[in-house]
């Protein structure tokens, strides 16, 4: 006898027995239906072939009478096992455990076990070398976290009223999948934005909305170059767009990035790029801004070698000292560059909204891909963003956080100035302090950044290392250090902590 959630029953077959251990269990599906547990019950002893193949169930009326179910309970799951085959039913005969042709999906029988598949068995060659290193891999933020910014000053209430807001407007076209490009006045206050603050050459018609930058990348990966095609890439440089090229078969040409930028040699000059990835404004990782010199030189480049550039200006808002620099795109005349950025860093990273400004020969076939590959939609979020810039309200915040992390900017800086002693200046320089969420602490070539970078998560610091962003052989050696994701009393203990694994690692 047993009891299954207060029924008592005589067991007198082993699949009863089996369905009856299932269904006692206090876990098993306890909130669906009788007969969908039962159903539940039976496949999953079918799937791990406890149930063998051919072997024959009990009559409706013996289950029902063993398991104590009502009859009609028991003929549904037997009717949904049989519309999904995992059981067949002979007149006359009886109802049997079908012959599956495959096992389980994802795995292997092996003498009636199972085991998972590897992940070489399940990825493409393309997929198992995107997959290979999770360099976006997510964890808790600790201090010093490079690229994170701290959302706590962000203004909640004002965006929920905006949001509110627009409900309350229930607009039909607001639900759909929107307007081709994107929602039309979220799209003239970023062209608006764009020409004042950043000098970009641009008319509404240019501005498409995405999902972020990832997005505009993989975009332009698709309708601008073929597999085998080459990219030229800064190095060191953002992984995102290096997996991004790679997920599309593109050919990576890592260019060595200096103090003015991408620094192209001959070899380079040789090869024939389709696309060209660069950060001018603001280098990724190192923080280097282009010189004038090297973008009128890469302008010359696209145009002879027939490449698009692609400029990605994802934190030119966050600038402490000085107005912006202008955009790349703003010198283009041959309408090479295509353009893209991202609300990601300064309002929050779920947001998912980014925006491509296009050459005008692109912007059909781009609006044409954006419909049927990508399916956009978020019009509502769109509504708010388009009002929260056009009110006033994006600017002042802009404001506001730099004057939040330039603050803490100079606050780390003072105290590794202070800790780091003679060895700043000698051995140690702190660079990228102008603009951005972290600074770069460039160490001796002969020291183990990577190591560096362990020991100090051992200490509760999340930092990285800068020969980690390399393609090719690292030529430099360097620790990238944020400072927006701490409060200032954690900078004041974490940052004298940094100094002392830094001056560890010197010796």
């Amino acid at each position: 006898m047993i009891d299954t959630g207060g029924i008592t029953l005589d067991r007198n077959s082993p699949a009863a027995e089996l369905l009856a251990d299932s269904l006692a269990e206090a876990s098993f599906h306890p909130r669906l239906p009788q007969q969908r547990r039962l159903y539940e019950a039976a496949k999953a002893a079918i799937l791990q072939l406890q149930l063998r193949a051919g072997s024959k169930l009990p009559s409706s009326r013996d289950l029902a009478r063993e398991l104590g179910l009502a009859r009609n309970t028991v003929i549904a799951a037997f009717e949904q096992l049989a519309a999904e085959d995992y059981v067949t039913s002979v007149l006359g005969s009886g109802t049997f455990v079908a012959h599956l042709d495959a096992p389980a999906p994802g795995r292997h029988r092996t003498g009636g076990e199972t085991a998972p598949a590897p992940r070489s068995a399940l990825l493409s060659k393309r997929g198992s070398e995107v997959t290979a290193f999770a360099a976006g891999a997510r964890y808790d933020i600790l201090p010093f976290a490079p690229g994170d910014a701290d959302f706590a000053g962000f203004p909640f209430k004002l965006w929920q009223r905006l949001q509110n807001s627009v409900w309350r407007e229930r607009r039909p076209d607001l639900l759909g999948m929107g307007q081709a490009g994107g929602y039309l006045p979220l799209r003239l206050a970023i062209a608006d934005y764009l020409r004042g603050a950043r000098s970009v050459n641009v008319a509404v018609e240019q501005v498409m909305i995405t999902a972020g930058t990832q997005h505009s990348l993989s975009l332009c990966a698709q309708l601008l170059a073929d597999g085998g095609d080459t990219a030229w890439v800064e190095d060191p440089g953002y992984w995102g767009a290096r997996r991004v090229f790679q997920a599309c078969n593109l050919a990576l040409r890592p260019i060595t990035v200096d103090a003015n930028g991408m620094a192209l040699e001959a070899a380079d000059l040789a090869t024939d790029p389709r696309l060209i990835y660069v950060t001018p404004a603001h280098q990724y990782p190192t923080g280097a801004v282009m010189s004038l010199a090297r973008r009128r030189e890469l302008l010359g480049l696209a145009m002879h070698k027939n490449a698009w550039i692609l400029e990605d200006d994802y934190d030119s808002q966050l600038r402490y000292k000085g107005r912006p620099l202008a955009a790349l795109q703003g010198l283009d005349s041959a309408n090479r560059v295509l353009f893209m950025g991202t609300f990601s860093k300064v309002l929050y990273p779920g947001i998912k909204v980014g925006y491509l400004v296009l050459p005008p020969a692109l912007i059909e076939s781009f609006k044409v891909a954006l419909d049927d590959l990508q399916r956009p939609g978020q019009l509502m979020v769109q509504a708010a963003l388009a009002d929260f810039i056009g009110r006033g309200h994006f600017t002042t915040h802009i404001r506001k956080i730099c004057h939040l992390y330039g603050a803490r900017r100079e606050m780390l800086r003072r105290i590794l100035v202070l800790h780091l002693g003679p060895q700043l200046g000698e051995q140690v320089t702190i660079s990228g302090e102008e603009s951005g969420l972290h600074l770069v602490v460039e160490l001796p070539s002969h020291v183990d950044d990577v190591a560096l970078a362990k020991l100090a998560a051992e200490s509760g610091i999340q930092i990285k290392a800068l020969s980690t962003y390399y393609l090719a052989p690292p030529v430099r050696r360097a620790l990238l250090v944020g400072y927006a994701y701490v409060t200032p009393d954690k900078i004041a203990y974490y940052g004298k902590l940094l100094a002392a694994i830094i001056l560890s690692g010197l010796h």
